[in-house]
């Protein structure tokens, strides 16, 4: 479907649930090379950990058609549901400027695509997070769903991105 396609993982690693991002793209990228999962790496995607470095984020942006960008959200959903959504279709209430441990929260990358004028269709793969306070582990809620949200993001990857 895309030419240029990128799996972006998010997040900050010390903060449990807020790594989520990043062990989803290992989980990805480990289960591929097991042959768990489409071996869609061989297929032209990049894959980048950006942990909380968003402003560098926004700079590689630009270089694809098609962003899958995995990060912990805050939607009300039960913990450890994964939401995938366009980020034209994101909804941002006012007082969604909570304090992010990223350097750009979700609505400040929408922003930023937008004034910029890059192009790449973005989606998130937001998964709803319990526990963001300081640790390395994730939440019982997030441990237990892991291989079903690997699963699932493969899934999206293999039927809209490819």
């Amino acid at each position: 479907m895309f030419k240029k396609i990128a799996v972006i993982g998010l997040g900050n690693s010390l903060r449990r649930d807020d790594g989520i991002g990043i062990i989803i793209l290992e989980s990805l990228l480990n289960n591929c090379k097991e042959g768990l999962l489409s071996n869609y790496k061989l297929q032209g995607i990049d894959y980048l950990n950006f942990g909380i470095a968003s402003f560098d984020l926004m700079h590689r942006l630009q270089d694809y058609e098609a962003v899958l960008l995995i990060d912990g959200i805050r939607a009300g959903l039960p913990a450890g549901e994964l939401k995938i959504f366009d980020l034209e279709q994101a909804i941002f209430p006012e007082e969604a400027n909570a304090v992010s441990s990223h350097e750009l929260n979700l609505k400040d990358i929408f922003k930023l695509t937008r004034n910029l004028g890059i192009k790449a269709r973005i989606y998130i793969a937001g998964i709803q997070v319990q526990d963001t306070g300081f640790g390395e582990s994730l939440s019982q809620p997030l441990k237990e769903n892991l291989g079903q949200i690997t699963k699932q993001i493969d899934n999206f990857i293999q039927e809209r991105l490819l």
